[in-house]
């Protein structure tokens, strides 16, 4: 958890600050004991009322003083803290926007929203405790214990048999609780997974009929995280009455002795008061440190998570001798290029080269599993190969800067991802200084202006979240025009077209070969109809090509491209 705290370096002098005022706090809270022992020895006991008027005085004064600055460092250690959360949020966020699709896998999302917000909040409750208790709790034990000591020796006797017994509960306690709390921060991530996917695969589950068995799913992992807490929290509950009975037993203890000594003569009664005081204070910072051995345990399983997060080092990053663009536009040409996902016993593709060049139209067709999606997604990046190479404008993508490599993309998932806000706002995404004009031709190409004018407020309408309030093929559409909208070199659909009917889908492929004369466009798809005029073909089978050409070219010499056309087309269509 130290390792964190460097990002406290901003928040330096609320720190110093904070230590400050507790240091003051403290000693003045243990100076109030002693001066209510002079008012009791010399005061009450001579009947001296101006000298117990005037000491009472200082007392309210320095208890004010000490409220002052128990206040001002409360306030202060509250900004650090949540000023800590907000930089330790903000570097998680940017480093897991760094991260490939490869860390994404390794981590996963759940355990990865978790790190960013339950496991930060962790973090950050504990440092605010930590900045109070800091120097507070030990002042108020080796003050506390140094007071008492002044004020009778032979009676702290009695502290010394107690404060083992206190340290040894504590020791127990933590011991105790630390694999707990690892435990349950990686149940917590159990949890947030299984109601991620049920609620964003809610209409499956319900078409299925499987609601019971994801309620079941949900409470084996809410119930695993309630155990947990519960064991988590019976012990942290012994804590508090071993503390009290402690406590107690102190007080009968120094009283039962105290008395003893008051009536021999050895101690006066005010000083007894103070005993009693500081003894309180001694126990109740060993009970302060207690409960931060209670939470640091568990901060310290979250700063651990937060670390991994910040540690990994992102398997895609730019070069140390980046190259400039020449001025090609648009090529781009696979070598040899073959790519394995992480623990995957043979290549997804293997041995592919093809050039695709601007004006021209190349499509990818092959079964389920061919390694479609997986050779586009190399283009912009997305995993970095295991051998040969993919020039963009005769360079190698891996010499190329992340982000002027992804300027020259246009990219259209297979799956459409369309965000909150506006329909103007979601094809501006793809270029944000976007004109109202640009964003009315991107979506009059995509085939999406005839949904969007029946819009109750048209390009303002607003989306919901995960687009629900559009069909699929509207979403389709809405991610077409935002490739569109940024009119990039090199155009990529993956599969992007399969929500369409046949009618918008030829429309839109009639509109998308007027604006895209100057782009390389590179398509992957499912349909024989989307391809079939494409200038060349490339059919993929277990990640290799089997076969290359225009569409009667391979429908002569290609057996798996027959078989594909075969299965969707009439053979007066094929003719």
């Amino acid at each position: 958890m130290i390792k964190l705290f460097r990002f406290l370096k901003p928040y330096t002098s609320y720190i110093v600050a904070v230590f400050i005022l507790v240091f003051f706090q403290s000693i003045s809270e243990l100076y109030l004991p002693t001066l209510m022992s002079d008012i009791v020895n010399k005061g009450i006991v001579n009947g001296d009322t101006n000298y117990i008027l005037k000491i009472g005085g200082l007392m309210l004064l320095v208890a004010a003083g000490g409220t002052i600055c128990i206040v001002l460092a409360n306030f202060l250690s509250s900004k650090a803290a949540t000023g800590l959360g907000k930089i330790l949020r903000n570097k998680v966020f940017s480093k897991v926007e760094s991260f490939s699709l490869q860390e994404f896998d390794k981590i996963g999302t759940a355990s990865l929203i978790t790190r960013t917000t339950n496991d930060i909040t962790q973090v950050q409750q504990v440092l605010m405790i930590m900045l109070r208790m800091m120097v507070s709790a030990p002042m108020m034990c080796i003050g506390g214990i140094i007071m008492a000591v002044s004020k009778d020796a032979g009676l702290s006797l009695v502290l010394v048999a107690v404060i083992p017994v206190l340290v040894l509960a504590i020791f127990i306690i933590a011991r105790t609780g630390i694999p707990l709390f690892k435990a349950m921060q990686v149940k917590i991530d159990k949890l947030n997974l299984v109601v991620r996917e049920e609620l964003v695969g809610i209409r499956v589950i319900r078409a299925f009929n499987r609601i019971d068995h994801e309620k079941k799913r949900f409470d084996e992992a809410n119930n695993d995280l309630t155990d947990t807490a519960i064991k988590v929290n019976k012990i942290l509950a012994t804590l508090m009455p071993v503390m009290m009975v402690v406590l107690n037993f102190t007080s009968i203890a120094i009283i039962w002795f105290g008395g003893i000594r008051i009536d021999n003569g050895k101690m006066q009664v005010g000083d007894l008061m103070a005993f009693i005081q500081y003894a309180m204070q001694i126990m109740f910072s060993l009970i302060m440190v207690s409960m931060m051995f209670v939470m640091i345990p568990r901060a310290s399983a979250s700063a651990v998570r937060i670390n991994e997060v910040l540690d990994i080092e992102p398997e895609i990053k730019d070069a140390e001798n980046l190259k400039n663009s020449n001025s090609k536009r648009g090529y781009v040409e696979f070598k040899n290029v073959t790519f394995s996902y992480p623990g995957a016993e043979q290549p997804a593709i293997n041995n592919i080269s093809f050039m695709a060049k601007p004006g021209e139209t190349t499509a990818i067709i092959g079964g389920t599993g061919s390694g479609k999606s997986t050779m586009i997604s190399l283009i912009p990046r997305f995993y970095d190969i295991d051998s040969g190479s993919i020039l963009i404008d005769d360079m190698d993508v891996r010499e190329m800067s992340q982000e002027s490599l992804r300027n020259k993309i246009g990219f259209v998932p297979q799956k459409s991802v369309i965000f909150t806000g506006s329909i103007r706002e979601n094809i501006k995404y793809g270029k944000d200084n976007a004109s109202d004009e640009d964003v009315k031709c991107a979506a009059e190409t995509a085939q999406a202006m005839e949904f969007i004018s029946n819009m109750k407020d048209g390009f303002n309408s607003i989306i919901a979240q995960g687009g629900t309030n559009v069909s699929g093929g509207q979403k389709q559409r809405l991610s077409i025009a935002r490739a569109l909208v940024r009119r990039p070199e090199i155009y990529i659909f993956d599969d992007s077209f399969s929500a369409l009917d046949f009618k918008t889908d030829a429309k839109l492929r009639s509109a998308l070969r007027k604006e895209t004369t100057d782009s390389t466009v590179i398509i992957v798809a499912q349909r024989v109809s989307t391809v079939m005029d494409a200038d060349r073909i490339i059919v993929l089978d277990e990640g290799e090509v089997v076969g290359m050409g225009k569409h009667k070219e391979l429908l002569n010499d290609c057996s798996i491209y027959r078989e594909i056309v075969a299965s969707q087309l009439s053979e007066e269509e094929i003719a």
